[in-house]
């Protein structure tokens, strides 16, 4: 059985009513990057207040951290997801639980929220590993300065140690908009789910996922040399070079 190629399948109508299997495309990528920048500002936040913590003198609120970090990082992400979106409204209140299963966006906002604390654990891990870089004598020099401890973490060792994880941190945002594929599962119609329902009415396999392929490529593309560009910037000359490899 010989395969019909039609790459000039984009420009023509989709039946979802989005305009052409192009326009579908687009609508999918806006969502896959909605839902990958939505996250990521959420797992930023709270691996750099997770990241700061597990470097505390503070035993037990490190150990509090590290139990937080093992919990997200090894529970495969699809798990997580199903669990999000399908038991968590079984878990609360049944009034609450109505009003998540109504809401509108309820696959957006589970992906985000489901996104956002598994790559939030990856984010800790980056960060305490900025922190525990540092020389000793960062902190020193703080606590010298009479400097408490939140502000030496403050106008000291955060500030550094962000420069020296910006190229793992900007793998994880790429990660973070790949792992979005994962949210087609729960039904947020992302650049994959949208391939993937132009496979179905058109039977263009391969042109569908082609197009999915390329469109993750320059994305990705795009947010390594805008954080090369960033890292380039932000680099403290004679402390941390700017790196000439790949993230």
């Amino acid at each position: 059985m010989n395969y019909n190629w039609n790459w000039r399948i984009f420009w023509e109508p989709s039946p979802e009513g989005l305009g052409t299997y192009m326009d579908t495309l687009l609508s999918g990528l806006m969502w896959t990057m909605a839902t990958a920048l939505t996250a990521w500002v959420m797992a930023l936040v709270i691996g750099a207040v997770i990241g700061t913590i597990r470097t505390m003198p503070n035993r037990w609120a490190v150990r509090l951290a590290n139990g937080y970090v093992e919990l997200f990082r090894n529970i495969p992400l699809l798990v997580q997801m199903f669990l999000w979106y399908f038991v968590m409204p079984e878990l609360v209140p049944a009034s609450l639980g109505a009003w998540l299963k109504a809401l509108p966006n309820a696959p957006f906002i589970t992906a985000v929220i489901c996104l956002g604390f598994f790559t939030s654990s990856r984010v800790a891990v980056q960060v305490s590993a900025g922190i525990q870089a540092l020389p000793r004598g960062q902190k020193l020099a703080g606590t010298a300065l009479g400097l408490t401890l939140p502000q030496t973490y403050r106008y000291i060792l955060l500030p550094m140690a962000f420069r020296i994880v910006l190229p793992p941190l900007t793998s994880e945002f790429l990660n973070i908009i790949k792992n979005s594929s994962v949210a087609l599962t729960i039904g947020l119609m992302e650049l994959t789910a949208r391939a993937r329902s132009m496979q179905e009415f058109s039977f263009q396999v391969f042109e569908a996922f082609t197009a999915a392929t390329l469109i993750y490529i320059a994305v990705n593309v795009i947010i390594v040399n805008l954080m090369r560009l960033l890292e380039k910037k932000v680099a403290v000359p004679g402390f941390i070079t700017s790196a000439s490899g790949g993230h």
